[in-house]
């Protein structure tokens, strides 16, 4: 039986497996998912982008080169996922690829973070990559799919002051390896993207942020480069062709994997240098959502129609 999914792995592909396939992006209103929804358009694929900013959404989809549609959804809320789903096989047909790249961080001190945003980070992080799987798996099932879960460095060491966004990373990467094996029989591919430093918005509030700045700054100068997003997405592109396991941007990174054990020792000594030089008043400075995605995602969250206001300063500082 004919099934429109990509080439499964080992199997012959055509040398563009991507061409006339459907692929679902999240978080594509702006950065990695916003030039990787570009790129597999340009490859010729049926592309739907989903993301919280629906104005930012709308601009995005109208300069895809190829067919797509845009849907405003919050990964957090599985309604609106699976009414995406539904959407997206009505109007694109069944999503052969799916790539949860949604996500959001907030930096400072763990208890000077406000609770509701410490967990929002996780929710959208962590809870959103399986509210997506869920709401997508039984497309990608028909079409033996794959799916690409967007991790992070910060999977391989935590960094302070990062304590829910390296959670979250480290938790995302875990789900999609105990996904792997689950539906592996089924056809359908699990793959974890690793992304270090990006230029995205997020990236912006580097500076604000005193631990990041000096974990980049004791780097070597090859592992100090920020990639663009347009850079970032071509590697990712290749992965999905290539329904690759693990997904490495720069590809370098690839040998830092059998190294993880040595990163937390080095990351702590190196924060707690760093940690004892600041004063008080540098550490709060720190606290709060980082990047223009995060900021427009608590806005809507923390909004009087969202489903919860926080007794909080809306831009997420703890006071």
């Amino acid at each position: 039986m004919r099934t429109t999914g990509i080439s499964p792995r080992g199997g012959a592909a055509p040398e563009n497996p991507l061409q006339g396939r459907v692929a679902v992006v999240t978080g594509a209103a702006r950065g990695v998912g916003e030039a990787l929804a570009r790129h597999l358009s340009a490859l010729g694929t049926r592309v739907a982008l989903l993301g919280r900013e629906e104005a930012t959404l709308r601009e995005a989809a109208a300069s895809l080169p190829g067919p797509n549609i845009f849907v405003e959804a919050d990964v957090t809320d599985r309604a609106a996922l699976d009414a995406a789903a539904r959407r997206v096989d009505a109007e694109l047909g069944p999503a052969s690829v799916v790539v949860a790249n949604a996500g959001i961080a907030a930096g400072g001190p763990f208890v000077r973070t406000d609770a509701a945003l410490w967990q929002r980070v996780i929710d959208v992080n962590l809870v959103g990559a399986a509210n997506t799987a869920r709401a997508f798996l039984p497309q990608l099932t028909r079409t033996r799919g794959y799916f690409l879960q967007i991790a992070s460095t910060a999977a391989f060491s935590a960094a302070p002051l990062m304590s829910a966004y390296c959670a979250s990373k480290a938790g995302a990467e875990s789900f999609a390896q105990a996904l792997r094996g689950e539906v592996e029989a089924d056809g359908v591919t699990v793959g974890i993207a690793y992304l270090h430093w990006t230029g995205t918005d997020m990236i912006t509030d580097l500076d604000d942020h005193p631990v990041l700045r000096a974990l980049r700054r004791s780097q070597p100068s090859f592992a100090r480069r920020v990639h663009p997003p347009a850079e970032v997405a071509d590697l990712l592109a290749t992965g999905i062709a290539r329904r690759a396991h693990h997904v490495y941007a720069p590809p370098w990174l690839r040998w830092c994997q059998p190294l993880r054990p040595l990163f937390p020792p080095v990351v702590s000594w190196m924060a707690r240098r760093e940690l004892l030089a600041l004063a008080d008043s540098e550490l709060g400075s720190a606290t709060g959502v980082m990047g223009a995605g995060g900021r427009a995602d608590w806005d809507a969250f923390t909004s009087p129609g969202g489903p919860e206001r926080p007794n909080r300063p809306p831009n997420g500082h703890a006071g």
